[in-house]
């Protein structure tokens, strides 16, 4: 990934996929089974999705809770057939992590829209703050901060829900 500044978007722009004489940013996102934001990434718009799969899966942070040393890493990774690559899946496996991947030209996994499902509601979740869906700041570091605010604030909404 390049960082680049311009004087139209700032760092990790570039054209947009819909609109070649604009540029603009994409949110990569991973996230646990029941929708929690683990990890985003900020790219140019035009990044393809599969050169940030292992970047997602290696910023997850360790998760506390039970006695011993924290898991750093997921038991298994699903994903669509834009993470279909057999360097993805060979890392991941030597990551010890299963990949839940749908080949290309293969019928889909069954089962796997429901997991794709959680990702997209995250999405939604992560896209309802204004700021987020569309990024008015040209700095990096202003985008993150309001990106980790989002996410504190999904987070405190789940926990406030399950709390009562």
């Amino acid at each position: 990934m390049r960082d680049h500044e311009d004087g139209n978007g700032g760092a990790t722009t570039g054209p947009s996929p819909v609109d070649r004489r604009k540029t603009g940013s994409k949110h990569h996102l991973i996230c646990d089974g029941k929708g929690t934001p683990l990890h985003v990434i900020t790219t140019a718009a035009n990044v393809n999705d599969i050169t940030q799969t292992l970047d997602l899966v290696d910023g997850i942070p360790p998760v506390a809770g039970r006695p011993g040393r924290p898991r750093r890493r997921p038991e298994s990774v699903p994903g669509d057939k834009a993470y279909d690559s057999k360097a993805v899946r060979r890392q991941l496996r030597h990551r010890r992590i299963l990949p839940v991947i749908s080949r290309k030209g293969a019928p889909n996994i069954k089962g796997l829209g429901k997991l794709r499902y959680v990702v997209e509601q995250t999405f939604a979740l992560l896209h309802q703050f204004k700021r987020l869906a569309i990024r008015w700041e040209r700095r990096l570091e202003l985008h993150h901060a309001f990106v980790s605010l989002g996410c504190s604030l999904i987070c405190w909404r789940r926990l406030k829900k399950a709390g009562s």
